[in-house]
């Protein structure tokens, strides 16, 4: 299980230190910092970066904005990002505007802010319209990754490293090697959102990554997997098994 990457574009020293002690305390890694725009663009390339938090002016310049017009207009390399600023300047603020920020934070800016800044940034960004809410944890489903919030961050998982997932209730335990995940949403709906090909029902209660399976106890209707884990395999979803081809 992987934290959010988060790079950081801030001349200021008191800013950034400021937004690096806020994120490391809430479970975030930070991937670089940035002073200027080209610093910024290395940083970007050379790491994983899930989304950008970025100060308008650099060194007394709009560089920030110059940055995420960068990213927003070249293909396939788009991330959400977050500006900061302390400038009233109606200009600067339409300019920024139209590179579609997911959020615009005034300085000085609060811890809470920040937070709900990123959380709704990695959610619109994959433009998800389900967000799960349980007591206190949010989940949203992209293409590769589950974002699950617990306390004050989001935890990415990636989906193929789920192992499988037991419905509680109107509540789903998502099941990895490390951690286990309790989000508010049917069993029935999880199925509509991950890709049958790689996850199988096979029991009202359960869903498993076949990928996961490591024995098949037919006589027994137990299913092993990855870590020990053992399901139940009734008769009604047995039908996955021939998706595998049997040697004879």
């Amino acid at each position: 299980m992987d934290k959010i990457n988060i790079l950081i574009i801030e001349d200021t020293k008191s800013e950034e230190e400021a937004l690096t002690s806020v994120l490391l305390e809430n479970d975030y890694n930070i991937v670089g910092v940035a002073t200027n725009y080209t610093e910024a663009l290395t940083l970007f390339y050379q790491h994983k970066v899930d989304l950008v938090i970025i100060d308008v002016f650099l060194n007394g310049q709009p560089e920030g904005i110059t940055f995420a017009e960068t990213i927003t207009i070249t293909p396939n390399i788009a991330k959400p990002f977050v500006f900061l600023t302390s400038s009233k300047d109606r200009q600067i603020f339409e300019r920024a505007k139209l590179t579609k920020p997911f959020s615009f934070l005034l300085k000085p800016f609060n811890e809470l802010e920040v937070l709900y800044a990123i959380e709704m940034a990695i959610e619109k960004f994959y433009e998800q319209t389900n967000v799960f809410v349980s007591e206190d944890q949010d989940t949203v489903i992209g293409a590769n990754y589950l974002f699950i919030k617990k306390k004050n961050a989001l935890k990415k998982v990636a989906i193929d490293d789920i192992i499988y997932i037991e419905v509680e209730e109107r509540y789903c335990n998502i099941i990895t090697h490390n951690e286990k995940f309790l989000v508010a949403l049917s069993l029935t709906k999880i199925t509509t959102l991950l890709d049958t090909n790689n996850f199988t029902r096979t029991h009202r209660n359960f869903i498993v990554n076949t990928n996961r399976i490591t024995e098949i106890i037919l006589n027994e209707n137990l299913i092993i997997l990855e870590g020990n884990y053992k399901v139940t395999l009734s008769e009604k979803y047995k039908e996955f098994i021939h998706k595998y081809k049997i040697l004879r």
